[in-house]
């Protein structure tokens, strides 16, 4: 089937009490990761282009190899732009064939988040294409996102009041809020405790509206360990709890964004076999261990989600 919006996605969502797996896709074994574990699961999936992924693989490669997993699945695939910060940026991603983007304008006080946002529904809405906002902000760095700091992401959580008149006056599609999360794989000091009363109270004042969890990676300890023994530096890593996780989506969180977990499954594997097979120089043969941990941990997620099976109801 075609490229699909999120809009039909988020329904069953929503509707459902399960959220669909956002995953940021840099390169050909990461799409092939996390596509197979969809079709292995039956599940929908949002493909997430980043502004850095553009820059480093270029967007015609990585919308060919979206085009072939379009073409060789039935499953529903959204194209999405991931933090998208400017008008322009946002423009041109939906000119190049997105089905949703994201302007993230969460740095800006209300009034200018507002307005900015509202000018990429309108462009975005005119050409068929759903647009995410952010209110509120995360810790922790993601590209060029960078966020609060790990002791203060409680004191920038999203105010439900101003959530409620933010996708009134902006028309936004979703809502990425900040509940305590955090981007990366150094998202806390100790087990985080997640304001997910902020999730349920929005989630009242706006009943049906999606909302989005960013920086909800898990940081898996067995990854974690592969990398530091086999010559990594990754002391003190932690991430959301998949408990947590599975809490929010029984809300109003529609979509979920892991990318974090991505990266360090493939580190993890192409730095176990550099270590036990030095003489290796074949990229098939350490980039194909890697691509085979994302289908394992993709799969994983999609059961944390829930979407698991549930591509059919969201076609």
């Amino acid at each position: 089937m075609p490229l699909v919006t999120t809009e039909k996605m988020f329904k069953a969502a929503y509707d459902g009490g399960f959220a669909v797996g956002a995953f940021n896709v840099n390169n050909m074994e990461l799409m092939q990761g996390i596509i197979e574990a969809c079709k292995a699961e039956n599940a929908p999936v949002i493909l997430q282009i980043s502004k850095g992924a553009r820059k480093y693989a270029n967007i015609k490669y990585l919308k060919g190899l979206i085009d072939v997993a379009v073409a060789e699945t039935d499953l529903p695939i959204a194209i999405h732009c991931d933090h998208g910060d400017t008008f322009d940026l946002c423009k041109e991603c939906v000119d190049d064939g997105y089905t949703s983007v994201m302007i993230d304008a969460s740095h800006d006080p209300l009034a200018e988040n507002i307005a900015k946002t509202k000018a990429v529904v309108d462009y975005a809405h005119s050409k068929g294409v759903v647009v995410e906002a952010e209110l509120g902000q995360l810790g922790g760095i993601e590209e060029d996102v960078i966020g609060v700091s790990a002791d203060d992401v409680m004191n920038h959580l999203t105010d439900p009041a101003e959530a409620e008149q933010f996708v009134k006056e902006s028309g936004c599609d979703s809502l990425a809020v900040a509940c305590g999360t955090s981007h990366g794989a150094f998202k806390f000091k100790s087990e985080p405790k997640l304001a997910l009363n902020v999730v349920e109270e929005i989630g009242k004042r706006l009943p049906g509206f999606p909302l989005v969890m960013h920086g909800s990676s898990s940081v898996p300890k067995e990854f974690v360990d592969l990398i530091n023994k086999y010559g990594g530096n990754m002391p003190n890593t932690m991430g959301v709890p998949e408990s947590a996780i599975s809490e929010a989506v029984k809300m109003a969180v529609c979509k979920v964004n892991i990318d974090t977990d991505l990266r360090l499954a493939l580190t993890a594997k192409i730095r176990q076999v550099f270590a036990e097979k030095p003489g290796e120089f074949d990229p098939r043969n350490y980039l194909g261990p890697g691509r085979q941990a994302i289908i394992e941990m993709v799969q994983r997620k999609l059961h944390v989600l829930g979407c698991a099976g549930k591509a059919d109801i969201c076609r």
